[in-house]
């Protein structure tokens, strides 16, 4: 079944389409789930929120753009409004930003990817949540500030202060962060 009759199947209510959609996209999406969420219990959450939403407005996606980015658009806003539901994200630091590293990885780098992903685990949600939006998702300081109701300059220096974590990692585990 090809993508366009899977979408257009999912939003006639069909339940075979609606299971073949989520078995084809669920780990992705739980991935990005898990990038924002400490709990595996609250990725769960988040992801099957995520899906109601995408089933309740499958028909209005129009074509434009992939369909995988919109499904990841609509899961990581689930994940944005789950963390402002659940937390008070306490942001106030100011500062400049530069990039440390490319985030993305190849398949050799898997172990070292595990790695950061529990380092990343390890800082406090606005680090977490700022360094997904930017390194990973590739959203501007402007559009995470907006997001997230906070400055520019509190996004930038959020993410100076998980950079510097996880360079801090790197060094201890004297591994190069160009992989």
């Amino acid at each position: 079944m090809t993508e366009v009759e899977l979408i257009k199947k999912c939003s006639q209510k069909d339940r075979k389409a609606q299971n073949l959609l989520y078995d084809q996209y669920a780990p992705l999406l739980f991935a990005i789930c898990r990038r924002y969420l400490r709990q595996k219990e609250d990725a769960e959450d988040v992801l099957l929120e995520s899906f109601y939403k995408i089933f309740a407005n499958i028909s209005n996606f129009k074509g434009q753009g992939s369909f995988e980015g919109w499904m990841k658009r609509i899961t990581i806003n689930q994940a944005l409004m789950f963390l402002r539901k659940k937390q008070n994200l306490n942001l106030s630091i100011a500062a400049v930003s530069h990039k440390l590293y490319d985030a993305e990885f190849n398949a050799e780098d898997l172990l070292f990817e595990k790695d950061i992903l529990c380092v990343l685990d390890q800082l406090p949600v606005g680090y977490r949540t700022v360094f997904n939006l930017y390194v990973v998702e590739g959203f501007k300081h402007r559009e995470i500030a907006e997001k997230l109701g906070i400055s520019i300059n509190t996004s930038k220096s959020q993410l100076i202060q998980a950079k510097k974590k996880l360079t801090q990692f790197l060094k201890k585990n004297k591994i190069s962060a160009a992989g």
